[in-house]
């Protein structure tokens, strides 16, 4: 069975750019130790609360505590099923556009390429001499 892409849909929540790093993180894993991602985003553990409460507060994301080696609490951050869902679904959204600005989805007339060309000619040649 192959697995579908969700349908895109740009999340506000997910695209600050911490929190969008935040979840690139967390994706491909079940939990990250809150330490790790901190220091993988180069930022202090208030910036990394301040953003991670937002995502949970949207039910995107959840923490749980263990005990370490050292017998000390460690924090656990993870997506949830909807916060994979909502990122998923964004990824599909930012794919979409960058594959328009790529123009692979825009194609026809009445669009101005970089080099000026509207793209509406026809065949027809931009010199005024022909």
């Amino acid at each position: 069975m192959t697995r579908r892409r969700p349908a895109a849909r740009f999340d506000e929540i997910i695209h600050a750019p911490h929190r969008l790093r935040i979840c690139a993180l967390l994706a491909p894993v079940e939990s990250m130790e809150f330490g790790s991602v901190r220091d993988e985003l180069g930022v202090a553990d208030s910036v990394l609360s301040k953003q991670f409460k937002v995502l949970a507060d949207a039910g995107y994301a959840s923490t749980s505590k263990a005990a370490g080696d050292t017998g000390r609490a460690r924090t656990w951050l993870t997506l949830t099923r909807d916060g994979r869902t909502a990122f998923s679904a964004h990824l599909e959204a930012l794919r979409e556009l960058a594959a328009a600005a790529e123009g692979a989805s825009v194609a026809g007339a009445g669009v101005e390429g970089l080099d000026g060309d509207r793209g509406d000619h026809h065949g027809q040649s931009d010199d005024p001499q022909q």
